[in-house]
Parts: C-alpha cells; sequence; structure tokens
C-alpha cells in the first residue's frame, strides 16, 4: 500500500512496498523461469463446496447497501467465498483462505508483521485497529496485552515489544472465533464493502466488483496515484463506467490497464499475472457474473474453482 493511502484512516504514514504473501513474493521472484512450465501442466481441480458462514458474522454487517437483503452482486455468500479463494490464490498461493486466521510473519517489506485473512500490518495502522476491535468485543484476550507495542511501532517496521511471543499469541488467538469474526468484520469495513458499493454505483457486474475489491486489498481505498481511487481516475480518462453510459468491458479493460500501471509502480507489485492471468482471462470470456468453472493463473500457479 503507498504511503497516501494507509489500510485505516490513522495518522500514521506507512512505509512503502508492501506485499503480504511472503510464499507469493518468493513466486514473484521465480515467476518469469516457471510460468511457461506450469502452464503446460493440467490444472489442478479445487471444487467449490457451499460457503459456511463467517464464524457468526452478523447478517446485517457492512455499508449502506451491501447488506444481505441486497446481495445481488459480490457480497452473494456463494460469489463471496469465490472472492476470498481469489484473493487468497494471490496473497498467500492457496484456495484455503480460512486458514490464514493464523497466518503471521515479517515478509522484509518494511512493514513490520504481516498476518491474517487480509494481510494486516503492524506498521500500516490496520492490525492495530483490529486487535483494538477484538480487545472491546473480547476483553482480557490474549492479544490485548499487546497493544501499547502495537501503538508505538505503528508506522515502522519495529518488532520492538512483540517478537515471538506475540507471534504465538497472535496464533493462540486465531483458534478464537471471536477473532475470527473480527478480522471477517475488520475486513469488510476497510475493503470489502466499499468495493462492492463502489462497483454498484459503477453499475458494474459481480466480476466487476471482484477488481475493484483486489485492487483495494492491494492499492488501499485512498486518492493517491496508485491507490483505489488515483487508479479509478486514470481509467476515467479512457472509458466511462456503465453508469456513466459507458460500456461495461471496454471500462473494465480501462481500469486492469490502470491498475497494471499502478502495480508496475512498485517492485513488489511489479508482478501482474494477477491481473493478467486471472481477471484479463474472466473479462476476455465475458464472464461478467463471475460464474463458476473458472480456471486461472497467479505467479506460475493454476487453479480451478467448479
Amino acid at each position: 500500500m503507498k504511503p497516501e493511502t494507509p489500510h485505516t484512516p490513522s495518522t500514521t504514514t506507512p512505509p512503502p512496498g508492501h506485499s503480504r504473501s511472503a510464499r507469493a513474493r518468493r513466486l514473484r521472484r521465480l515467476a518469469p523461469f516457471v510460468v511457461a512450465l506450469a502452464l503446460a501442466v493440467p490444472a489442478a481441480s479445487y471444487a467449490l463446496a457451499s460457503p459456511a458462514p463467517e464464524h457468526g458474522a452478523s447478517a446485517g454487517a457492512g455499508a449502506e447497501g451491501v447488506r444481505a437483503e441486497a446481495a445481488t452482486g459480490l457480497d452473494d455468500p456463494v460469489k463471496k467465498e469465490i472472492a476470498m479463494q481469489l484473493v487468497s490464490s494471490a496473497e498467500n498461493s492457496s484456495l484455503d483462505w480460512k486458514d490464514q486466521y493464523r497466518y503471521i510473519e515479517d515478509i522484509g517489506d518494511g512493514r513490520g508483521y504481516t498476518a491474517g485473512i487480509i494481510g494486516f500490518c503492524s506498521g500500516t495502522g490496520d492490525m492495530l485497529d483490529l486487535v483494538e476491535l477484538y480487545a472491546r468485543t473480547t476483553p482480557g484476550n490474549v492479544l490485548a496485552p499487546y497493544l501499547p507495542a502495537l501503538r508505538e511501532v505503528n508506522g515502522t517496521d519495529s518488532h520492538a515489544g512483540l517478537g515471538s511471543a506475540f507471534e504465538q499469541a497472535w496464533r493462540k488467538a486465531a483458534e478464537d472465533p471471536a477473532f475470527q469474526r473480527a478480522q471477517n468484520d475488520e475486513r469488510d469495513r476497510v475493503y470489502f464493502d466499499p468495493a462492492v458499493a463502489r462497483g454498484k454505483g459503477d453499475e458494474v457486474g459481480t466480476l466487476g466488483q471482484f477488481i475493484y475489491y483486489d485492487a483495494i486489498v492491494m492499492h488501499g481505498p485512498g486518492d493517491g496515484d496508485t491507490s483505489f481511487g488515483g487508479i479509478r481516475a486514470r481509467a476515467l480518462r479512457e472509458a466511462k463506467p456503465p453508469a456513466e453510459g459507458g460500456d461495461e468491458t471496454a471500462w473494465l479493460n480501462a481500469f486492469l490497464d490502470a491498475r497494471v500501471w499502478a502495480m508496475q509502480q512498485e517492485e513488489a507489485h511489479s508482478d501482474t499475472s494477477r491481473v493478467d492471468t486471472a481477471q484479463r482471462v474472466f473479462l476476455r470470456e465475458g464472464n461478467l457474473g463471475l460464474e463458476p468453472p473458472l480456471e486461472w493463473a497467479v505467479y506460475g500457479d493454476r487453479y480451478r474453482i467448479g
């Protein structure tokens, strides 16, 4: 995430170069050498199961227009499950996104610890917001004692007051449904709900809403040149969204062009396969509803849903 667009409304400026998944980061380095081989191998098949409830997440939670009773796009539970799997394939090289509640490590990107289902970072404010939410809903939890340290390291890559004990506490907390629910809620509040609301406002379908969501996850919801708002503004120079009379496919291609430009501005994001061999594939196929079966590749790994 770029400095002008921290994960949350935190006043702290995060350092540059964010990349959430260590495995994905390693694959970025290897991708030029393995992509041709990987694409020649038959895709592994992943069945799409009916999604289970998100550990007690409330049905009506989220921004206006993205409530359960209005679930007509990416917020439909089945489509939301697909979105979580697609993002996890790029962020964690796995479709098992729920296994990432316990994930935590420092991937050396200058943002301290990266952890959880969406890559909450100790240096960018959203990890602090998450742990504060968990403390409010579950007083005395195993992460609450680390709140003073998280406040101190916010905006830096420091581990001061954290370290291996904090890592162990995070993994322990990840067994608690209340912490899983807190991760889900923060993901929705900061990333998912705003993306779906903007997509519905632009009158794009489920695929377009996912394209917006993946962009917000990587670039943040701000207005800087390489944030979501900046990407959308760049796309508006070339096309119009359906809400303004534009063609949906042309608009989404323009948005993806702008997204690729933004990714190329930062070394950690310079591998654009999550766009080129995933989202572009669905768009070329005319799959604006993001209907399975879906087949795609990210960093040389191939995936299938349905």
